[in-house]
């Protein structure tokens, strides 16, 4: 298998895109594809589908599925779909193989919400679900700062499909430690934790990062990935200080707005209602002036 082009587009800006919802709660298909073809018609050229920016946890097993058609059928080739995917073990593998029937070409595997997870175990989790599908790139979503490196190493061992990783542990010196025991050269490293990590993380390893205002601004993420590209640390940082602010809101009382904040941006430029579903909730009203405030400046 040529791992090649699917860890270019790790290298990347990987969207996360949002999921709209339609006035009676149930998912918004055209808005969604809408908002896909912004994002490509954008520069996009990798999307997650199902990402936690996208309320993975908040969606229906059918709802997920619908999500990762709508996406491969919308894309076509445009952009490279990596899939996230979680929960169970069962439910995970079958999660990947509809998305590799879909035509994705790439999973990412969620963090283990069970509040039990061993590092062996960690590892035959993953395994688990990279050897049902062979033929896709795995990318582990990497939030547990006590997780080693040499985990990373073993699971890739017996899985040469584990090609990349989305790590969103919000130290970056962990970060560069854990990259260089797992392998620094052997995956892929995406900063899982957005523009306002993404520096720190290129300055130790990284060489794409994920993004949810992308969905609002693609210009500006991109902006962002071309300056780091370039090792000009100076432009990346006028990008981080044009978007802290909206950032920073996303991140309040522990990321609780993350969701909330980008549908709210959308909502204010007429292309989606601020919808969100429980544990989310919409920003209040008072608070709503900041968002169209903050992405004034931004030439959308």
């Amino acid at each position: 298998m040529d791992h090649f082009p699917l860890k270019a587009a790790l290298a990347d800006v990987v969207a996360i895109p949002v999921t709209p919802f339609a006035e009676d709660g149930s998912i918004d298909a055209p808005t969604y594809r809408a908002l896909l073809r912004r994002l490509l018609d954008g520069g996009v050229r990798t999307v997650t589908p199902n990402g936690n920016t996208g309320e993975f946890y908040a969606l229906t097993p059918d709802e997920r599925r619908t999500v990762t058609e709508l996406t491969t059928q919308e894309v076509r080739g445009r952009a490279t779909v990596l899939v996230g995917i979680g929960h169970d073990v069962p439910t995970a593998v079958a999660d990947a193989e509809h998305a590799r029937d879909a035509g994705a070409g790439m999973v990412m595997v969620h963090q283990p919400v069970h509040p039990y997870v061993a590092q062996e175990g960690w590892v035959d989790y993953h395994r688990a679900i990279a050897e049902a599908v062979p033929e896709l790139g795995v990318v582990p979503y990497i939030r547990n700062p006590l997780l080693a490196g040499d985990r990373l190493s073993a699971l890739a061992d017996s899985c040469p499909n584990v090609i990349g990783v989305k790590y969103a542990v919000p130290d970056a010196a962990h970060f560069g430690a854990f990259a260089r025991d797992a392998g620094l050269e052997r995956f892929v490293w995406v900063a899982g934790l957005a523009e306002l990590y993404a520096p720190s993380y290129f300055a130790t390893g990284a060489t794409g990062f994920t993004s949810g205002l992308v969905n609002v601004a693609p210009g500006v993420s991109l902006a962002m990935l071309e300056a780091l590209r370039a090792g000009d640390y100076g432009a990346a940082m006028k990008v981080w200080e044009q978007i802290r602010a909206f950032e920073e809101l996303r991140a309040e009382e522990q990321s609780a707005n993350n969701v909330t904040v980008i549908k709210e941006a959308l909502s204010g430029l007429g292309l989606c209602r601020r919808d969100v579903r429980a544990p989310s909730r919409v920003l209040p009203e008072a608070r709503r002036a900041e968002v169209a405030g903050q992405i004034a400046a931004w030439s959308l």
